[in-house]
């Protein structure tokens, strides 16, 4: 289908899967698909893109949302029945409160005329979830084609795989398709797509060659990376906008839009200031500083515990080991060592968010190292959220 070939690009081959699986519209699907890879990776676009241009009648839900049980049932119940209903909505809602009364009400909700002869998708989107809820809500969804003798397939959409996600009491087991992380040539396909129509293809294509030579070793997510080529075109073709370059004088716009580039390598993931305060601050006549709300990282959102674990470890990695008790002890004496964080998992997402970074060998015998590698304006800032004064306790400052 060229069309939609045109809407999911780099993924033909787990489109060409899902539409053999899907098969005609009175055929019987495979009864689950589990569908995994990494964040943005195009599970859910794909998914969606793929059910949608198809017309193929199908509730899509979002297992974070729906915390509980009774949430997610009725929400798929009451989807379903919007879906079947002539009129385009339902008078009453659906209340399902057990798995069992879920399968007697799809039951009746799929007896609808709309819904006859066809197959029916449930797409439960972040499904890892559904391993912190009853124990027989897996199982269920994974065999509700046999449960509840209906034309149904449940597609989970994870970024864990299988082997992780399958309950130790045994289960159906789906078909399991992967999507692989984008390559670099995939994303420069992709984001290049998106050229806007007052610029050629070939000079959109150049400045996204740039972006992800750039960013690419530090961010693989084609989200993040679509922000930030919305966020940093205006810049790079300035010159062209006022006259001093040309389109092909790629050696003057990089050179124009590098230290911007660079700014912005320190914001990814981070969202610490909006779209319209960061064009701001592309202004050449814009002192950061003067900008209420805008000096950097005043507004990075991490958690209170997680702030006090990058303060420690930003004075770990810059002061002298041996400055240690002068700074923290009140009776300078034997102390009896401890390991101040002692399980790997405590440090995660710093390290996810590249505040900190691992040193040495992860194997060692007394656990990971890791430094931190922030500014010391970030840790300024991230101190004053939490009323530290960190700079008393820097060995530079004394």
């Amino acid at each position: 289908m060229p069309h939609l070939e045109n809407m999911v690009l780099c993924r033909e081959s787990q489109v060409s899967i899902l539409q053999s699986l899907f098969g005609e519209r009175h055929h019987f699907s495979f009864p689950s698909i589990f569908i995994y890879g990494h964040t943005a990776s195009g599970k859910t676009y794909v998914t969606q893109t793929l059910l949608r241009t198809l017309e193929l009648p199908h509730v899509f839900v979002n297992c974070v949302e729906c915390f509980s049980l009774r949430l997610l049932l009725e929400q798929i119940l009451n989807k379903l029945n919007h879906l079947s209903s002539s009129e385009g909505g339902c008078s009453t809602q659906i209340t399902c409160e057990t798995f069992n009364d879920f399968v007697r009400l799809f039951k009746q909700v799929t007896k609808a005329e709309s819904l006859k002869d066809q197959t029916v998708y449930i797409v439960l989107d972040k499904a890892e979830y559904l391993r912190d809820m009853e124990a027989n809500l897996l199982p269920g969804f994974l065999r509700l084609q046999e449960l509840a003798d209906r034309n149904v397939t449940v597609l989970f959409l994870s970024e864990i795989v299988w082997e992780k996600f399958r309950p130790n009491t045994g289960c159906f087991e789906p078909f399991v398709l992967y999507f692989p992380d984008y390559s670099i040539g995939n994303l420069q396909k992709i984001l290049s797509h998106d050229h806007p129509p007052e610029y050629s293809a070939d000079f959109y294509a150049a400045y996204i060659n740039i972006l992800l030579g750039v960013f690419y070793t530090v961010c693989r997510d084609l989200k993040e990376l679509r922000h930030l080529a919305v966020l940093n075109f205006p810049k790079y073709c300035e010159p062209v906008v006022k006259g001093e370059a040309n389109e092909r004088d790629t050696r003057k716009l990089w050179r124009n839009i590098e230290p911007h580039l660079k700014r912005a390598m320190q914001t990814v993931y981070l969202r610490e200031i909006s779209s319209s305060q960061w064009e701001m601050l592309q202004k050449d006549d814009i002192d950061p500083a003067q900008l209420k709300g805008l000096s950097a990282y005043t507004h990075v959102e991490l958690p209170y515990y997680s702030k006090f674990i990058l303060i420690a470890a930003y004075l770990a990695s810059y002061n002298p080991a041996r400055t240690d008790k002068r700074f923290f002890l009140k009776h300078h004496g034997k102390i009896k060592k401890t390991n101040f964080l002692k399980k790997h998992e405590k440090i995660t997402s710093l390290v996810t968010l590249q505040l900190l970074t691992l040193v040495g060998h992860d194997d060692q015998l007394d656990g990971p190292k890791y430094k931190c590698t922030v500014s010391l304006d970030f840790i300024r800032a991230i101190a004053r959220t939490v009323n530290f004064d960190i700079i008393k306790y820097l060995y530079d400052f004394l």
